[in-house]
């Protein structure tokens, strides 16, 4: 009679008195997981607990999570691009004026962050 594990294509080697079983590691890549996916994944383990283990036991969480980080981080900058455009945010004025640009500059990357926050990483559950 086989095992659950045995059913489901698992096999075991023996040592001396104990059958132990054979585990490999999934092919998933190993890329670098940015800000943005490390933060989804925070999200994912503290709200989404069954989603999450659901991902990290079928070994699609990296992949995942570096999905998710692509497309934040292109989110962000193409955010960034357009506000600083609307709002004539320029080289011209970092010359002339450090600290308003300065301001400019940290208002408009908040104001991204919060989109991306809404858009990607607080609204892609399972997707």
């Amino acid at each position: 009679m086989k095992t659950i594990f045995e059913n489901i294509v698992g096999s075991y080697t023996q040592r001396g008195d104990y059958l132990l079983p054979n585990l490999t590691l999934s092919d998933e890549t190993e890329n670098e997981i940015g800000v943005w996916g490390m933060r989804y994944k925070r999200y994912l383990k503290s709200n989404h607990r069954v989603l999450y283990y659901n991902f990290l036991t079928a070994g699609k969480l990296n992949n995942h999570l570096i999905d998710v980080d692509q497309r934040a981080q292109t989110l962000f900058e193409q955010t960034v691009k357009s506000l600083t455009e609307q709002e004539r945010v320029t080289e011209k004025l970092k010359a002339e004026n450090m600290m308003l640009w300065v301001r400019k500059m940290n208002n408009i990357r908040n104001r991204a962050t919060e989109i991306v926050n809404k858009q990607v990483i607080y609204s892609r559950v399972g997707g």
